[in-house]
């Protein structure tokens, strides 16, 4: 059974969600929050298996819940929901801790699938359309034909943190020209022209 922790500040969505895990069969609500700082509260009381998280919330914002859970050292595997398709907040997520993030018209099918995939250590990414992840004059080679090095990957999944240059260098234990060479090599690879659009894509294709 995957214990779920609900955290969401509109009852008539919260009651869906919770329905809508209840045909499932393997996914079972433990707890629910109606704004952040219950969620703080919540969390590391009952050690949910998966968190989903509203982003747009009174008190305490989704950000900030995963900030500070991420703090205590609390942080489950967590799915972002919003009603916005927005790149900034994806990228604020992935770099705050979430695993994934959902748009809240989402189907059932999808929303098993998600917070199963979740709970397995996987990584949930609704799909964006190409064209803004990509720019409109970029390449669009599938997802199987993205051939990255392992220190690629390494030097991408850093990225997604939100690091700079000069701490990936400092991690890695390599000079920041180094990493210059290698950001270059990925935005290449992946058709990219800029750093957001790279974890976006790199998300979009299960490279991270």
């Amino acid at each position: 059974m995957i214990r779920v922790l609900l955290v969401e500040d509109q009852t008539l969505v919260r009651q869906g969600l919770r329905s809508m895990l209840a045909l499932s069969g393997d996914l079972h609500v433990i707890a629910e929050a109606e704004d952040g700082l219950q969620a703080l509260h919540l969390v590391p009381e009952h050690r949910p298996d998966v968190m989903l998280l509203d982003y747009r919330m009174p008190h305490l914002d989704g950000l900030g819940v995963l900030r500070g859970l991420k703090a205590l050292g609390a942080l489950p595997p967590t799915l972002i929901l919003t009603t916005f398709d927005d790149d900034d907040l994806l990228i604020e997520g992935a770099q705050a801790g979430a695993r994934g993030y959902l748009l809240k018209d989402v189907s059932l099918e999808v929303l098993l699938q998600a917070v199963r995939t979740v709970a397995g250590g996987g990584r949930w990414l609704q799909p964006v359309t190409p064209s803004r992840v990509r720019g409109p004059d970029a390449a669009t080679p599938p997802g199987e034909a993205i051939a990255l090095t392992s220190r690629e990957q390494e030097v991408l999944r850093l990225m997604a943190g939100g690091y700079s240059n000069r701490e990936i260098a400092g991690l890695i234990t390599t000079t920041e020209g180094t990493i210059k060479s290698y950001v270059s090599n990925i935005l290449s690879k992946l058709g990219v022209r800029d750093r957001t659009r790279a974890v976006l894509k790199a998300l979009e294709y299960r490279l991270i």
